[in-house]
């Protein structure tokens, strides 16, 4: 018995120090004695900085329960006051169903509220019928005593005979995802764990096992073919439509949107909804349905980020969500991350300055990527890691981040999109603090520049793909707000990654070129890059003779025989950056403006023109032919 208990002392000794393992690419981070993280620098130690707020989804959705009269509200700290907004939903009365909501508000104090739902929302105030069915939903609004809006949530409830009971409820979503000529997987998120079915077409199909986040696959479908489906959950349900993908070839005329940048902006309300502009969004999505897109490819930064607690990212994460799901459900909204969401570990001073930022670990669990790839549904072709690359200080060991579904490649027709992740591991300290390793902003590693390759080539081959896009959060030529980083570090090819406390061996102006190199020397076909991080709109000819380089440039530069666009649209939202002028292809840029932009690109056959709106004016911003 003596022995056994020895085993398990060290088996969970074992364990625990296993979880306390600093992966090797990073450098001059350690574990002390009690298991505290620091970064080392000069003998100086910063400790990781510990998240004690009560800002995380599951605070903030407020545990909805039950009461005599409506629902009562618990927010997870007793300091929180301000005010609960709230209306009923009803789901058969709109196609796109948000609340509408009720002229008076409830009190938050002492980080509780109430909801008289018998008294406030009953009679010529039931407008979604709960009275008769004995069933309603609720839309529901957390706002702090500074009236900034933390949470946008919803929540159904059950009218019983001793008062109101909380019942399943789909809180986020449903999300049109995975769309393909014969098939869709559509998600979402309920507060309990159930199983739910969607019938689609006559055939039903259901959860394998009770869930909370749920991914239904919807199968054997026609091409080109409207159907409507109808969620089932408990005693309610929900009913929306999707069109699956032409066969791929078929040369039809179709038009996708692409935006980027919806991270919260200035001007109150909606404007902030705790880390998103949900007014600019809701217009967005608005637009991008009246248009009758086919999807709509969104690349980064539609939050504000750089946390350090899961809770704290994931609450901004629904708040994007919540801002265009009562659109998503139609048709795919396409996600990648750009640097702000960013989430990791934070070493600070005594005085609490922050001193190293890297990305999360462990890395299956807590990098950006692996919380990314839990949050939203994308495709799982990319890169696996990169692991194997010359500069993997262990081959025989996972070392790095997983790609996870934050690179990936999708096709609609005749057009693929190919998208890319230009924050992997970063560690948004990097260029000023090379000392903890990580990579630096804007830079795609060996790996994926590998898969990119490969990608391309995969679909210059492939007779039924005519048109290539590329998507990556940081533009190539940066024009306003970034040209001291993205890809071009204000033409200083130093920066780089470090990997074990060593720098890699290209620069990110060598990167940058051998980017472009795979998409204009060696394709044929890739007609634009798709960028954001700057908060503006504008588009860049990317022309053989435009110079792309800095004065006294000493390294090898490449000659472009072709020319392709870089189509910068970070307006959904952000805070505006002016245009900068002090770059060599200034005069290659036209189209810029800082006001709110929804990119549209028409595919006709061999043909491509765009087409670009202020979505929350409708007014024509300009109008071009990309490809003819």
């Amino acid at each position: 018995m003596k022995l056994l208990s020895s085993i398990i002392i060290i088996c969970i000794s074992a364990i625990s120090y296993a979880q306390k393992q600093v992966p090797s690419i990073y450098s001059n981070i350690h574990y002390n004695k009690d298991g505290k993280l620091y970064y080392e620098d000069q003998e100086k130690k910063y400790y990781e900085q510990i998240y004690n707020s009560f800002l995380t989804l599951e605070n903030i959705q407020g545990n909805p329960q039950g009461t005599e009269k409506g629902i009562s509200f618990s927010f997870g700290t007793d300091f929180l006051k301000g005010k609960l907004y709230y209306g009923l939903i009803n789901y058969s009365d709109s196609k796109h169903p948000m609340p509408v909501w009720f002229k008076k508000t409830e009190k938050i104090n002492g980080g509780k509220a109430e909801i008289n739902i018998q008294k406030r929302l009953s009679g010529i105030y039931d407008m979604s019928g709960w009275e008769k069915s004995g069933y309603g939903t609720l839309g529901y609004r957390v706002s702090n005593k500074k009236g900034e809006l933390l949470y946008d949530g919803i929540i159904s409830f059950e009218k019983t005979k001793t008062g109101f009971k909380i019942i399943p409820t789909i809180t986020e979503g449903p999300f049109i995802n995975l769309l393909t000529e014969n098939s869709v997987t559509i998600s979402f998120e309920t507060n309990f764990k159930i199983k739910t079915s969607i019938s689609v077409g006559g055939k039903l199909f259901t959860d394998i096992k009770e869930c909370k986040h749920h991914e239904i696959l919807i199968s054997k479908l026609k091409p080109s073919t409207e159907y409507s489906y109808k969620i089932k959950y408990g005693n309610l349900f929900q009913e929306y439509k999707f069109k699956t993908a032409p066969n791929k070839g078929t040369r039809k005329p179709f038009v996708f949107a692409y935006s980027s940048d919806s991270r919260a902006g200035s001007g109150g309300g909606e404007h902030n909804l705790y880390g998103t502009n949900m007014y600019i969004m809701k217009k967005i999505s608005a637009l991008a349905n009246y248009k009758d897109v086919a999807f709509m490819q969104f690349t980064g930064d539609f939050i504000n980020g750089y946390a350090i607690n899961k809770g704290d990212i994931m609450l901004q994460y629904a708040n994007w969500k919540r801002s265009v799901q009562a659109f998503g459900g139609y048709f795919p909204i396409i996600v990648a991350p750009g640097n702000h969401e960013a989430i990791g570990k934070v070493f600070i001073n005594k005085k609490g300055e922050s001193k190293a930022f890297i990305d999360g670990f462990p890395f299956e669990t807590e990098s950006a990527a692996a919380i990314f790839e839990k949050e939203f549904v994308n495709p799982q072709n990319g890169p696996v890691s990169e692991d194997g690359a010359y500069y993997d200080p262990n081959p025989n060991k996972i070392n790095f981040p997983p790609y996870d579904e934050t690179v990936f490649y999708y096709t609609y027709d005749n057009v693929a999109m190919i998208v890319l992740n230009s924050d992997y591991w970063y560690a948004p300290s990097l260029s000023e603090n090379n000392k903890t390793g990580g990579n630096l902003h804007a830079y795609l590693m060996d790996e994926q520049i590998k898969w990119l390759e490969k990608t391309v080539k995969m679909f210059e081959k492939d007779k039924d793909i005519d048109h290539i896009f590329i998507s990556q959060h940081s533009p190539a030529f940066p024009n306003g707000g970034h040209i001291e980083d993205a890809m071009w570090y204000k033409g200083d090819n130093k920066y780089r990654p470090y990997v074990a406390g060593k720098p890699v061996k290209k620069g990110i102006i060598e990167r940058r070129d051998e980017y472009l190199d795979i998409l204009i020397n060696k394709s044929t076909k890739v007609v634009a890059m798709l960028t954001g991080d700057e908060h503006n709109y504008n588009k860049v000819k990317i022309s053989p003779d435009v110079n792309i380089y800095p004065e006294n440039y000493n390294f090898k530069k490449i000659k472009r025989n072709r020319t392709i666009w870089q189509i910068n649209n970070g307006a959904a939202g952000a805070p505006y950056y002016a245009q900068e002028k002090n770059v060599p292809w200034t005069k290659a840029t036209s189209g810029f403006t800082t006001q709110n932009a929804l990119v549209f690109i028409y595919v006709d056959g061999k043909n491509v023109r765009v087409e670009v709106i202020n979505p929350d004016t409708l007014e024509l911003i300009e109008e071009y032919v990309l490809k003819n």
